[in-house]
């Protein structure tokens, strides 16, 4: 079992889930992050830190996300079948052919960084 990174992330790519990530299984394309399946530990470390809610557990995956799963696997294996060779053009041919997403992440920045300042505050000694 693994963790995927979904559509939300695409052209995004905010990598907070990459600093977060103990073992370094998480990759970047052109326009979105991969989660090597072969090295995922499950640690849900990412998960939480994603600001656009893009990283799930692969069994909890929505529905209509469903084949991310195969594609975050498939960016790992190259055309011979071996592992950790992604794709030359940067991104699995399915994300490289969606049309450009929205970009929210000015609005996503703020968003964390308030979230970071509420978790620090200190509610037994409000300022």
């Amino acid at each position: 079992m693994t963790y995927v990174i979904a559509q939300p992330c695409i052209d995004i790519k905010d990598r907070a889930c990459v600093i977060e990530c103990p073992v370094d299984c998480i990759y970047e394309g052109n326009r979105t992050l991969y989660i090597n399946p072969a090295e995922c530990v499950d640690c849900h470390a990412c998960e939480p830190v994603c600001p656009v809610e893009a990283i799930f557990y692969e069994d909890d995956l929505p529905q209509q996300w469903a084949q991310y799963k195969a594609i975050n696997a498939e960016y790992f294996e190259s055309p011979t079948g071996s592992r950790n060779e992604p794709f030359a053009t940067g991104d699995h041919p399915t994300i490289a052919a969606l049309s450009p997403q929205s970009s929210p992440k000015n609005d996503i920045a703020l968003f964390a960084i308030r979230k970071e300042e509420a978790a620090d505050a200190d509610l037994w000694f409000p300022l």
